[in-house]
């Protein structure tokens, strides 16, 4: 009989009420740990931020510093190339990108009531075409109904997004002190990482390493490349098409792409927000776009990074929603790796021999270091 881990061997000796008893004390303390958690994060919000952002900065650009020094050159002044590399990348994108974005924001926001009319205006002509055709339906009183809210819902929507965009603008203290941390964690990241994970048992802490590492470096990564390529694509299709304010709508879908099921609601909202103005350019829109969106992550995607979760995405759902509950946007980007390495824990526990796994492709990975585990791919949960 192969040996089995004593937790589930314990848990399987309970009796069922014994096991109904023991989720009931369990599930409040991980709601509790979790409100503690949020409290925590709210008060030192702006720290937690500044801190989780050099840390992402860092972990993405540690790549091509470690690239470099695999070719020779030590990390301090890889570090400095990169950084600067960076810095003139983020800088050549605000003078050019952002200034025209946020000009058609702010055009998009006057001409707003001018769409929803529009809308409301096709949403009547359509209406006496069905009439015409002897169908008993009347949208004359839906379209009432529907415009007068959604006219304030968008303005306001919109306002809030133009404030929020130019409050992260003007925090210049915040930016600079995210960019001063990724610099010094840039030159210093192994030996910090190093010192934390010798706090945790030694037959855990290469696996435990090797899991984290995977999980943040395919999600934000194949996050990256997908929503990169849609917004570059995107934005040239758009501007084919004629798309009002196509620079905007193509950086919207594509930044909201970074997030899991951001991309689907951006594409929601401007084929929205252009069917308003012509419904014939609105179906365009959406019908480009869901196959923009199908083509990167079902075809070009898998073959790049594989499956780089193995979470069911009703899990990848529900972990977005508590990411955001707990620590807001901060908790949405890193919620999903988070549930990867939990996941991978508790797969372990359930292994007759305990490591910690990680899907990385649809095949087992051994990953390049003499003192890593193998890992293998989790099943969908």
């Amino acid at each position: 009989m192969p040996h089995r881990n004593k937790v589930w061997i314990w848990w399987d000796s309970l009796s069922p009420v014994l096991k109904a008893v023991a989720i009931a004390f369990f599930v409040p303390l991980v709601v509790l740990n979790a409100w503690a958690i949020s409290s925590i994060f709210d008060y030192f919000h702006s720290l937690l931020v500044i801190v989780a952002g050099a840390s992402l900065l860092t972990f993405l650009l540690n790549y091509p510093v470690s690239y470099m020094q695999q070719h020779g050159a030590t990390r301090g002044r890889s570090a400095i190339v990169v950084f600067l590399f960076t810095i003139s990348v983020l800088l050549a994108i605000g003078v050019t990108l952002v200034p025209l974005a946020l000009q058609q924001a702010q055009q998009l926001v006057v001409r707003l009531p001018d769409w929803i009319d529009s809308g409301q205006r096709q949403l009547i002509l359509l209406n006496d075409q069905i009439e015409k055709a002897g169908f008993p339906v009347s949208l004359d009183v839906l379209a009432d109904q529907i415009t007068a809210p959604l006219k304030n819902q968008l303005q306001r929507l919109a306002g809030d997004i133009l404030g929020l965009a130019v409050i992260t603008v003007t925090s210049l203290l915040d930016v600079v002190l995210t960019l001063v941390l990724t610099f010094y964690l840039l030159q210093h990241s192994d030996r910090l990482w190093q010192s934390l994970v010798e706090w945790l048992p030694p037959r855990i802490r290469d696996p435990f390493s090797e899991t984290l590492r995977l999980s943040f470096q395919n999600f934000f990564f194949s996050q990256l490349i997908s929503s990169t390529s849609m917004g570059f694509v995107l934005t040239v299709i758009f501007l084919t098409l004629r798309v009002p304010f196509g620079l905007l709508f193509g950086l919207t879908i594509g930044t909201m792409a970074l997030i899991p099921f951001g991309g689907s609601v951006g594409i929601a909202l401007v084929s929205l927000l252009v069917a308003l103005r012509d419904i014939g350019l609105g179906v365009e829109v959406l019908i480009a776009s869901l196959i923009v969106q199908q083509i990167i992550e079902n075809l070009i995607m898998p073959r790049v990074l594989g499956s780089f979760t193995g979470l069911n995405p009703v899990w990848v759902f529900v972990s977005i929603l508590m990411g955001a509950r707990v620590g807001g946007l901060l908790g949405v980007v890193v919620a999903v790796p988070i549930a990867v390495v939990i996941k991978s824990i508790l797969v372990s526990l359930r292994s007759p021999h305990p490591t910690i796994l990680v899907t990385t492709d649809p095949h087992p990975v051994t990953i390049g270091r003499s003192d890593s585990a193998e890992l293998t791919k989790a099943t969908d949960s």
